[in-house]
């Protein structure tokens, strides 16, 4: 049995969880997600108890790889919904910076042009100064897409550590030419 699979995800106060099927609905103070799970696997909502559990119907490969991260899923949308997932980007370089205007995230990181990324649903940015941006969402798929994306555009270099990273990323530096080496 699967160690992940096999625990309960509690339902805290404010959320609910209706299981129709495969199809998952979760709603919270937060926002609201859905989901549906692959037909394999069985998952029940005990309403006295406040728990979604998830069963498989046997030991096959697929099915337990499934067990696990059918859990998880269900879990990560319960936690999304009482408090959302966020990323922190840190914006690196002399006249690197982000603006926000609407839905629409503007990046100007040493192009000749400036960037123009589309906010997507369920995700909010937030641009406290010019060189960080946070993007917070329900659904932590999206909002580590929506970061990825904006990484993506820039991603830090080796030699003077210039361009988008995460917050906490560590940058493997290089060392440049090396001068006088006669």
């Amino acid at each position: 049995m699967s160690r992940i699979g096999k625990k309960p995800v509690s339902i805290p106060d404010g959320v609910q969880v209706r299981v129709s099927g495969t199809e998952i609905s979760v709603k919270g103070p937060q926002g609201e997600l859905s989901w549906t799970a692959h037909s394999n696997m069985i998952i029940r909502v005990d309403e006295a108890e406040k728990t979604v559990t998830v069963s498989r119907p046997d030991d096959s490969r697929e099915n337990r790889a499934l067990h696990g991260l059918t859990r998880s899923l269900i879990q990560n949308m319960v936690d999304g919904v009482v408090k959302p997932f966020e990323r922190r980007l840190t914006i690196v370089g002399v006249g690197y910076n982000a603006s926000l205007s609407g839905d629409q995230l503007s990046l100007q990181v040493g192009f000749a042009n400036t960037v123009v990324l589309k906010v997507p649903p369920l995700v909010t940015v937030e641009v406290p100064s010019p060189t960080s941006v946070i993007v917070r969402s329900c659904d932590k798929r999206a909002a580590g897409q929506f970061a990825a994306e904006v990484r993506a555009v820039r991603p830090p270099e080796p030699y003077k550590g210039k361009g988008i990273r995460y917050e906490n990323e560590q940058v493997r530096r290089k060392a440049g030419k090396a001068f006088g080496s006669k």
